[in-house]
């Protein structure tokens, strides 16, 4: 199938247009606007410095179900300690960056550039892209961050200074998606380290239609600060299979 290339008019040709790697489209902006778009119809830009602009939608889709969940005994123990501390949008700006340094110091490259950042970050700032953060005492360890969209969230990247924090951060994500009745967590593209977590693929044609489904619902539009608790866990960590 052939690549669109996009213009500066907003809209994109249908996920299901995509070739057998995944790639859509080229070019087109990343106005907020824009990438919101495309999230909603299953669709995210992925690209590394001095390429153009490239929008994805790959089948299958790697996506991660609550009730699907798997917490490894290492990481139960790990979570008993009480090592880390977790807290949702208190430090968005400077998880989005550490995504990107930890990719850059260990040698491999990113797609976390400095305009995906002022985009996301621009999203976080509209209430609808999120950062779940891990502290040992005042230091950020770990964290991830991604969107979220209707009873969707979609995934972006995570990274650890410490063993284990990104994955502590994870579970408790996974927790506070359960308690809002969310339908999935959007991997988006398969690696084994999700895949041990339980994540699954589907094709894109389940995607789309699941996506369709969680996207009826209402948007939690702002910061999580306040209904992230913590402490309300341990019913989904015991329950957590391993």
């Amino acid at each position: 199938m052939p690549v669109f290339l996009l213009s500066d008019m907003m809209g994109f040709p249908p996920a299901g247009s995509a070739r057998e790697d995944g790639l859509l489209a080229v070019g087109g902006d990343l106005r907020p606007e824009r990438v919101e778009q495309a999230y909603r119809c299953g669709i995210f830009p992925w690209y590394s410095q001095n390429e153009p602009i490239l929008w994805w939608s790959p089948d299958p889709r790697l996506v991660l179900y609550p009730n699907d969940f798997k917490i490894s005994r290492r990481l139960r123990r790990e979570m008993r300690q009480g090592r880390f501390r977790i807290t949702a949008d208190t430090a968005f700006q400077h998880v989005i960056s550490a995504c990107a340094s930890s990719r850059t110091a260990q040698g491999e490259g990113t797609w976390i550039v400095n305009e995906m950042i002022d985009t996301y970050t621009r999203l976080y700032h509209r209430g609808i892209a999120h950062s779940i953060e891990a502290w040992e005492g005042r230091r950020l360890v770990g964290g991830l961050y991604g969107l979220s969209l209707g009873r969707a969230f979609f995934g972006e990247s995570m990274f650890s200074l410490i063993s284990n924090a990104s994955k502590v951060a994870l579970v408790h994500l996974m927790a506070f998606l359960d308690r809002q009745a969310f339908h999935f967590l959007d991997c988006q593209v398969t690696t084994g380290h999700l895949l041990r977590f339980g994540a699954c693929e589907i094709p894109r044609r389940r995607f789309l239609e699941e996506l369709e489904s969680a996207l009826a619902e209402q948007t939690l539009i702002g910061p999580w600060t306040e209904t992230f608790n913590s402490k309300q866990v341990s019913t989904f960590f015991g329950s957590g299979q391993g």
